[in-house]
C-alpha cells in the first residue's frame, strides 16, 4: 500500500501558495521587463504612495476596508516572509479587504503583522485604511518594498476569480522604526482600471 504525501499546511492568511514568478528587493530595485509586468503597474506595485490611496484614484471613488480579523499570534512568525522578523513580538496580525464602496468591487487582500502593544495607538479606528490612520497623525512613512510575486492562491479564487494574482510584501517604516509588515494581493479586476498587467 503506497501512503499519500502528507498535505501541506493552510495558512491562516491568504497569500501565493503556488508561484509562477517571484523576486527579491535587490531584483525589482530598477524594475522589471515591460513584457513581465507593464509600466503602470509598475508605478502601482513597486512604488512609494499608499495603495488603497491609489486605488481611490485610479477608481474616482471611496475605498472601504473591511476587517475579517485581529489575530493574536504571539512570538510566532506565523508562516510570514522573513521580514516578519523585524516586527517586535508579541504580535497582532490584522486581515482585511479592499474593495470600492461605489460598485462592491474587491481590489485586495491584505495581511499585516503588528506589534500587539503599538497596534491601537497607531490604529485608533480598524476600518480605516492604515495611510489614512496615520496621515491622521502625520506619521512620516517609508515603504521598504521586500519581495513582488505572480501566481495562484486557491483561498481567494471564490473572491478574486481564476489567477494568477499579483502579490507584494514590505515593511512601513516610521521615525526609523520598522512599524508593520504587510503582505497584499491584488485582484484580476484591477485591470479594469490599471490595463493588461504585461505588454506583448
Amino acid at each position: 500500500m503506497t501512503l499519500a504525501a502528507p498535505m501541506p499546511p493552510v495558512r491562516a492568511w491568504h497569500s501565493i501558495t503556488e508561484p509562477l514568478w517571484s523576486a527579491t528587493a535587490t531584483e525589482i530595485k530598477d524594475g522589471i521587463a515591460f513584457t513581465q509586468l507593464a509600466p503602470v503597474w509598475q508605478v502601482f506595485l513597486l512604488g512609494d504612495g499608499a495603495p488603497t490611496r491609489h486605488l481611490q484614484l485610479l477608481t474616482q471613488g471611496p475605498i472601504g476596508v473591511d476587517v475579517i480579523a485581529m489575530t493574536d499570534v504571539g512570538m510566532d512568525d506565523d508562516d510570514a516572509p522573513a521580514a516578519i522578523a523585524a516586527i517586535e513580538g508579541p504580535r497582532t496580525r490584522r486581515q482585511v479587504w479592499l474593495r470600492s464602496e461605489k460598485t462592491g468591487e474587491v481590489f485586495s487582500h491584505a495581511t499585516s503583522w503588528w506589534p500587539t502593544t503599538r497596534i491601537r495607538q497607531h490604529l485608533q479606528n480598524p476600518q480605516l485604511p492604515i495611510w489614512a490612520s496615520l496621515n491622521q497623525r502625520h506619521a512620516e512613512l517609508y515603504r521598504d518594498l521586500h519581495g513582488l510575486s505572480n501566481g495562484f492562491c486557491p483561498t481567494l479564487a471564490s473572491v478574486f476569480g481564476p489567477g494568477p494574482y499579483w502579490s507584494r510584501h514590505y515593511l512601513l517604516w516610521h521615525g526609523g522604526q520598522p512599524l508593520t509588515l504587510i503582505y497584499e494581493v491584488y485582484s484580476p479586476q484591477l485591470t479594469k482600471y490599471l490595463g493588461a498587467a504585461a505588454l506583448p
